[in-house]
């Protein structure tokens, strides 16, 4: 699964051809959750609440991004977090 960025000790990574809706998957220690990219809901998983607060917050600002990457199917790295 292609890693799209990391910060803080999280990871976001994007599995190509993986099922509706349009998600990121959010790694943080044991922790693994998987994140509407239009919605920006949680879809399943989970995370404590310091580290799902960050992962919304990064989304917020690369959105369209994401969608581009999961429409497009093509890798880009991201920046992270700052």
């Amino acid at each position: 699964m292609p890693e799209i960025t990391r910060f803080y000790g999280i990871i976001i990574k994007m599995f190509f051809g993986d099922h509706a809706p349009p998600h990121f998957h959010a790694v943080y220690g044991e922790y693994n959750a998987l994140i509407s990219i239009e919605s920006l809901e949680m879809i399943e998983g989970d995370l404590p609440s310091r580290a799902e607060k960050m992962v919304l917050e990064w989304a917020t600002l690369y959105q369209q991004d994401l969608l581009n990457i999961w429409n497009s199917q093509k890798f880009v790295k991201l920046p992270p977090l700052k």
